[in-house]
């Protein structure tokens, strides 16, 4: 017998999403993807009247950067002082002839840090595909150039502190998985575009991206405070982007997997956990499923995000440190906000708890479950699924227990369709809420197989399936779909574990295969090494990137100077040189066995005692952040 238990509280309430999209919702607008005029596209409720431009170039002199908009009829030139650091709008008259002229593909934003301000450009792109006729790109290279032309007023430790943070800004820019459109808006789903007002058409992209996918944000606030120079910058998202041209039948259509990545409480698997006194939860990322078929299109949307109560898991060493539940924090507040925005933004939620029910994971699951009793609202429906022991001795096939399990829910939620004469024909009015631990490997599993379901009903209404037909029997797109889940679970994972996902040899095949076993304990150790020993570096480089920590050029020390004691430098050189000993002697034996022995048993002693010395204080020897507050990591 499966065993995953259902919640769901039995009062009576009032749908917020009704609330919210009467508020937004503009009187009778007709929006359809087309390129047919005849009807308003959500292509065009995405142009901007400030539309980003598509070709720039970078001028620099000694005093001034000149950033050229080279589209057809363009005439206007961002200048940025080099010495004030003040933005103004110029002409391209004004370009001076002896500036150094690069080709740039965007502005980034622009950052401080010791040595003063640093612009940063993309220098590199590549083109992902035309969404509803706009091309969506990723950034692939980045620069970043100091305003200073000189660093030598800086004193030896300011140098290696500035050096030190321009290495965590470019950890951060050569993480993968950054995506901009100039002139379309990527950071909203097609439902959410569909439910605007005038007043929002009119934004510049800047204005109107959602704020938690717009990762440029912090980097972009001088641009953003001065409208007119809007066109000259863009939201970048980050997470993931892959378009398909698919056929079925002879028919082609359009299929796009969109992972957006929040910047609110970003940072990586160990340091980042729960939630914030704001209900921001830990590694959230919404993924939308677009359709394209004959001038008619589909969405269907999904969530993921950390448990969101106050918790923690900080590395200590130990292969899996066991999970912390705050006992002096009041969790029911930032529960509620969380759940209050998620049902506002996106509906009924179903909550899909894949964590383990034993163990470690236990209280997790059991205060989940206690906390969703204790909202008392019937918008919320909690399902708690043991992934691991229902997929024990690979019975994978047992995930259908869970897809049967809500496949009413998916049937009332729907999903966001547009007909080929440009009517709404239907909306999504909930959305699943899938975690696991990481909301990694077993979350991705789950989101395919529900995403799966919603394509085979969205290609039936647009005529690309027959009646009966099945999308796992269509092989060359069965093959497409899985692979490119595969892909998002490993950009995910990337971007919060440091490695590539586990289990995606199921996503990629349909089963469990014995390398995919192997490269999931290799992917294991990776994740062990990095979260112990560097995760501490990437936190503090997202934390600067995001503008969570402001360098202040006017501090003498910075946080980055930390000294730890003594004996935990100490402590690991004693039990390499034990350990080592040990070795010499197995290799270079005594005179007698038992002159042997006993130098074996002392150095393996010393050896012994020093790693549990160690491993007792673990959370002292690990790569620990230092410029992130400690509320946030606990």
């Amino acid at each position: 017998m499966a065993r995953f238990i259902i919640r769901q509280n039995p009062c009576t309430t009032v749908c917020l999403l009704r609330l919210y999209t009467v508020h937004t919702v503009h009187n009778g607008c007709d929006l359809s993807y087309a390129a047919d005029t005849r009807h308003r596209s959500i292509r065009d409720v995405n142009l901007s009247p400030l539309k980003p431009q598509n070709r720039t170039k970078l001028h620099a002199t000694p005093e001034k950067f000149y950033i050229e908009a080279c589209d057809d009829g363009a005439n206007d030139v961002l200048v940025i002082d080099r010495v004030s650091t003040e933005m103004t709008l110029s002409g391209i008259k004004d370009i001076p002839p002896s500036g150094v002229t690069r080709p740039i593909c965007g502005i980034m934003g622009t950052i401080r840090l010791v040595a003063g301000m640093y612009l940063i450009v993309i220098t590199r792109k590549r083109k992902v595909g035309d969404l509803f006729g706009h091309t969506v790109w990723k950034a692939l290279e980045f620069d970043v150039i100091s305003y200073k032309k000189t660093i030598l007023h800086l004193t030896d430790i300011q140098m290696q502190d500035n050096k030190t943070f321009l290495s965590m800004i470019n950890n951060v820019l050569n993480t993968d998985g950054f995506y901009f459109c100039t002139d379309y808006d990527l950071s909203h789903t097609q439902q959410r575009l569909s439910n605007t007002s005038p007043d929002f058409q009119e934004m510049s992209l800047l204005e109107r991206a959602d704020q938690r996918f717009m990762w440029n944000g912090n980097l972009l606030r001088e641009i953003i405070a001065q409208p007119e120079l809007h066109k000259f910058a863009f939201p970048v998202i980050h997470g993931f982007i892959v378009m398909k041209p698919c056929c079925i039948n002879g028919k082609v259509f359009e299929w796009i997997l969109i992972s957006r990545r929040s910047c609110f409480r970003a940072g990586v698997r160990y340091y980042v956990r729960g939630i914030d006194s704001e209900g921001h939860a830990a590694n959230f990322v919404e993924t939308e499923q677009i359709v394209q078929y004959n001038n008619s299109q589909a969405s269907f949307v999904q969530t993921r995000g950390s448990m969101p109560f106050f918790w923690s898991q900080r590395p200590n060493l130990r292969y899996k440190p066991k999970p912390q539940i705050s006992n002096d924090t009041n969790h029911m507040d930032g529960f509620k906000r969380h759940f209050e925005s998620q049902v506002l933004i996106y509906g009924k939620q179903v909550i899909l708890n894949l964590v383990n029910q034993k163990g470690s994971e236990l209280p997790l699951e059991q205060a989940f479950a206690k906390m969703v009793n204790g909202m008392e609202n019937g918008l919320i429906k909690y399902i708690a699924f043991d992934f691991h022991k229902e997929c024990s001795k690979m019975r994978w096939h047992r995930l259908q227990i869970l897809v049967d399990a809500v496949s009413d829910m998916q049937e009332e939620f729907g999903y966001f369709m547009v007909s080929s004469d440009g009517k709404v024909t239907s909306e999504q009015s909930g959305t699943f809420r899938s975690n696991c631990m990481d909301c990694l490997d077993r979350t991705n599993v789950i989101q395919s197989l529900l995403a799966r379901r919603s394509l085979q009903s969205q290609l039936q209404r647009m005529g690309v399936l027959h009646v009966g037909q099945k999308i796992e029997e269509q092989a060359d797109f069965e093959k497409i779909y899985k692979n490119a889940w595969a892909d998002n679970a490993n950009a995910c994972a990337k971007q919060y574990a440091g490695t590539g996902a586990l289990k995606t040899d199921f996503t990629r095949t349909g089963k469990r295969t014995h390398w995919g076993l192997v490269m999931d304990g290799w992917n294991s150790m990776i994740r062990y090494y990095k979260n112990n020993f560097s995760d501490g570096f990437r936190q503090d480089s997202i934390d600067l990137f995001l503008g969570n920590y402001t360098v202040d050029e006017t501090e003498s020390l910075t946080p980055l100077h930390v000294q730890k004691d003594y004996k935990f430098l100490l402590l690991p050189v004693i039990m390499v040189v034990a350990f080592s000993m040990c070795i010499i002697c197995l290799l270079m034996a005594g005179d007698t066995w038992t002159e042997t022995l006993a130098y074996l048993l002392f150095w393996g002693m010393a050896s012994a005692l020093t790693a549990a010395v160690i491993v007792v204080n673990g959370r002292e020897f690990v790569d620990a952040p230092k410029l992130v507050q400690k509320e946030k990591m606990d």
